[in-house]
């Protein structure tokens, strides 16, 4: 264990180190080539700024309408009809929020570590949760606005597919690893 901690410990100096060393050592003009690649994260950064901007604007109103609050209010019982705990209506609010945004969803899976506790079981399930799904919208507003993808076809189906299921199995996985 000792010896993973100091492998991580050094890994990223190392990284800093090595790479420059090795373009150096290739006849890499190394400051050159960096300002090139900074140059274009910028203008990528620029190109995807309207997207980010109209993603995070979208989120803040369906948070702060209530809209959020209002969905999970009229899933509670179609989850109560499926046998599921009463307590897992606490997580809904995060399987809905995590697809939209990784920090709104970091921020309500604080708030139910914080209220259930860490070891409850909706705490490992909202901290299961955070690690099986991805942010689904942001990666398709993001990347595919970044390069100009305007047709998804079936990304988003199969996103939010691959999102429900990472719920399923992280409810069945903390179910029958904990309890």
């Amino acid at each position: 264990m000792r010896i993973i901690a100091e492998i991580s410990r050094w890994a990223i100096p190392l990284l800093l180190l090595v790479i420059p060393v090795l373009a150096y050592l290739r006849n890499v003009p190394v400051y050159e080539s960096f300002v090139a690649g900074a140059e274009e994260g910028f203008k990528t950064g620029v190109r995807i700024l309207p997207f980010l901007i109209g993603m995070l604007v979208s989120i803040k109103v369906f948070i702060d309408s209530g809209a959020l609050d209002i969905v999970s209010h009229y899933l509670q019982p179609l989850f109560a009809k499926l046998g599921l705990d009463p307590n897992f209506a606490a997580i809904i609010p995060l399987a809905i929020m995590r697809p939209l945004s990784g920090s709104g969803a970091l921020g309500v899976a604080t708030q139910l570590i914080n209220q259930h506790g860490p070891d409850s079981f909706i705490g490992r399930l909202a901290s299961t949760l955070q690690g099986s799904t991805d942010t689904t919208f942001f990666v398709l507003t993001v990347y595919f606005g970044s390069v100009g993808i305007k047709k998804y076809r079936y990304a988003l189906k199969l996103g939010l597919l691959a999102d429900f299921i990472g719920l399923i199995v992280s409810v069945w996985i903390v179910t029958k690893t904990f309890y």
